[in-house]
């Protein structure tokens, strides 16, 4: 199963909705708090191409996007088969 990463902040709802997703997926996920560490906040910006939107997601080193990206995925199909093949 493929390494899930979500860097978000305390205020974020659709930090939250992205959250809520996964766990209705029951996927387990690191959670990075930008708005309490600054150097997540510069790993964020060096992995996403500068995205300084929350949240970022990644599923293994691959850079999905934020919660409309995830959403997108899963309502593909697509989300399950990129967490089983590790991405």
């Amino acid at each position: 199963m493929a390494r899930v990463e979500i860097y978000s902040t305390g205020m974020c709802s659709y930090c939250v909705a992205a959250k809520n997703l996964l766990v209705a997926r029951n996927l387990a996920w690191e959670e990075y708090r930008i708005d309490r560490d600054p150097a997540r906040r510069a790993e964020m910006l060096q992995r996403s191409s500068q995205r300084r939107s929350v949240p970022q997601i990644f599923i293994g080193e691959r850079h999905i996007g934020g919660y409309e990206e995830l959403v997108a995925l899963d309502r593909a199909g697509d989300l399950a088969p990129l967490l089983a093949a590790g991405a």
